[in-house]
């Protein structure tokens, strides 16, 4: 973040008389904070950027010039680890949100994330610690990403998505709506610390509405998921696949590879 960041502060004029911004956040002179909103210590908010009305922003996190923070959406939340949590306790880097990119109402991103530049995190979406999410990718309202996900550049992830720990899904990937994915065969019962694999969604492959897709799946570059399909097993690149459990049924044709609708 640039240092002209450095020109606003909590008197800025951009900054609402009902918010509260810490003496230690630090805000560009042309950035604008809403009513109710909470800037902690730490904060850094860059040129042209508006947080809308009862926004939280918690300690270190940074938020790029022409970013949009939307009304109640909270930022840069410490977890709340049950005590068998598989998920690491280490320290958290501060949240960071790079330029132009959009928290939308309600929605909570944890600490130690990165937000892509011109990314979207829609309505209530939920990103947990660890997770990146890359350029232009849009989370969709309700989706949940879980810790130490990584989602690449221009990922379209729908409404209502469950994202599991650990999953990687590459540059250009759509997902449909309320697909479910899963890292865990047991469903708990397993030695604590016993690694738990996510799926593997390779560049520029499609998965429809209402898939399922169990542990350490790979789903090859360019294929293609039907709505409602069960996968239990690796799926080839550019395979067309359906069904519960899902089989293959042809091939993705050079018409639908996405270098022809760029």
């Amino acid at each position: 973040m640039s240092d002209d960041v450095a020109a606003g502060g909590p008197s800025a004029p951009g900054v609402h008389p009902g918010a509260h911004v810490d003496p230690g956040a630090v805000l560009a002179a042309d950035a604008t904070v809403g009513p109710g909103t909470v800037l902690a210590a730490g904060v850094r908010i860059g040129p042209g950027a508006a947080i809308g009305a009862g926004a939280v922003i918690n300690c270190g996190t940074e938020v790029g010039a022409g970013c949009l923070v939307e009304d109640g959406a909270i930022l840069g939340k410490r977890p709340r680890l049950r005590a068998g949590s598989n998920a690491p306790r280490s320290e958290l880097a501060p949240l960071v949100v790079e330029d132009g990119a959009t928290v939308c109402s309600g929605a909570i991103v944890y600490a130690g994330v990165r937000i892509g530049a011109e990314a979207i995190i829609g309505d209530q979406a939920h990103v947990r610690e660890r997770a990146t999410i890359g350029e232009s990718t849009v989370i969709g309202r309700g989706s949940s990403v879980e810790y130490d996900a990584r989602v690449g550049a221009r990922v379209i992830v729908q409404t209502n998505v469950y994202v599991t720990a650990g999953t990687v899904i590459e540059d250009d990937v759509f997902i449909g709506p309320s697909v479910v994915t899963t890292n865990d065969d047991t469903m708990g019962r397993h030695p604590r610390g016993e690694p738990s694999p996510g799926p593997h969604f390779r560049r520029a492959c499609r998965v429809g509405g209402g898939v399922v897709i169990v542990p350490g799946v790979v789903i090859g570059e360019e294929a293609f998921i039907a709505a409602g399909a069960v996968v239990t097993a690796d799926v080839a690149a550019r395979a067309v696949v359906m069904g519960a459990p899902a089989r293959f049924v042809r091939e993705v044709g050079e018409e639908d590879l996405l270098e022809r609708w760029r």
